[in-house]
């Protein structure tokens, strides 16, 4: 399949860069977020990689991002044009973020101009097959009112993804099913996800997709739909631009959105996906038949299920009769914890903040 096909020129990707990515402390780190990572052994950090896989696809890209953050995007990303950098003063979460960059595409490229926002920290295993999936909803935003997302087939009971639930089926766009979403659940318990898993028939199919948080529209569009929905984020960002920021509500894309509109719609993609949530995705991506996951020096005895990085892939971590736990070595820190409690990692984080002799470690 050529990649590009021919709607390549139609599409402006805009990459959200803006988290902190808190769940791969000590590796990540306020200058130094999940994004500007290299996970994978790759040598590309995350961002890196997002920037690459659109600009076969398309160019070029934009790139939303914090204050904070803006300089190392330019530095990781050295031929973005910097008017195609948009800097949030603060972090309000996503829908902000999507509604003020919507509006300077439409103010360059007009109402018709079809944008598509992705994440900087996911993972894309087949990239040919996620440019058809990307294909097919450029093509469907262009041709109709239609707000869509690129569901992900669930490969697991997942309890730390949201769930699109599809609705009828509206046709095919470059070979690949559209349906209209039905619901959208955020992160479900094990026996809800179960639950959706088991409605999977004889031939592989599953009426629920794990939610990529990956979107594609018409500009137009998305704006007459944060009108009626999400006043309170688009008319200040319209009257004043960034300086609104610090008035905005926190919100995110889902909440604000795609929860309310009847304009949504899904195509299931099967292209290899993860969403990088914390240490726990290296072993998903990397482990393979292999006991452990080694992304450092490594001895160990009787040691089994087990995540190992060190930054400094000179020093030696040593392991005897341990198994799942995830062990990171970054320069002052050495984090040593259960697979089963990354989550609490931002428990630690917080104890940090709180307390100024510690808080240079974030």
């Amino acid at each position: 399949m050529n990649s590009k096909q021919n709607y390549q020129k139609n599409l402006i990707p805009v990459i959200l860069a803006g988290g902190k990515g808190e769940r791969f402390w000590p590796l990540s780190r306020k200058q130094r977020p999940k994004q500007f990572l290299s996970l994978d052994g790759s040598g590309k950090s995350l961002l890196q990689a997002t920037e690459s896989r659109l600009l076969a696809f398309t160019s070029p890209v934009w790139v939303v991002t914090s204050a904070q953050l803006a300089e190392g995007v330019l530095e990781q990303l050295p031929q973005l044009p910097k008017e195609n950098l948009l800097i949030e003063p603060e972090g309000r979460d996503t829908a902000p973020a999507v509604a003020w960059a919507t509006l300077e595409v439409c103010r360059r490229h007009g109402e018709d101009a079809v944008i598509g926002f992705f994440p900087a920290d996911h993972w894309i295993g087949d990239e040919l097959a996620f440019y058809k999936t990307l294909n097919a909803a450029v093509s469907l935003a262009a041709s109709q009112a239609a707000i869509v997302t690129l569901g992900i087939q669930p490969s697991y009971p997942s309890t730390g993804y949201g769930y699109i639930e599809q609705g009828e089926q509206m046709g095919t766009f470059e070979g690949l099913p559209v349906f209209r979403v039905q619901r959208f659940t955020e992160k479900p318990n094990r026996q809800t996800a179960d639950a959706f898993l088991s409605t999977t028939t004889a031939a592989g199919d599953c009426p629920y997709t794990w939610n990529s948080g990956m979107f594609v529209f018409r500009a137009g569009v998305v704006l007459d739909e944060l009108h009626k929905h999400a006043p309170e984020i688009i008319y200040p960002l319209e009257e004043k631009g960034v300086a609104a920021y610090p008035d905005l509500p926190k919100k995110s894309i889902d909440y604000a959105l795609m929860e309310k509109t009847e304009l949504a719609y899904v195509i299931p993609g099967s292209f290899g996906w993860d969403d990088l949530g914390d240490w726990n995705a290296l072993e998903r991506l990397l482990k393979g038949d292999a006991p452990n996951v080694e992304l450092a020096k490594h001895l160990g005895l009787d040691t089994q299920g087990t995540i190992l990085y060190a930054s400094d892939r000179e020093e030696l971590i040593v392991t005897i009769g341990v198994e799942n736990l995830v062990v990171v070595r970054d320069n002052n820190v050495t984090l040593i914890v259960n697979k089963e409690r990354t989550q609490d990692i931002k428990k630690v984080l917080k104890i940090l903040q709180d307390d100024p002799n510690l808080e240079n470690l974030l």
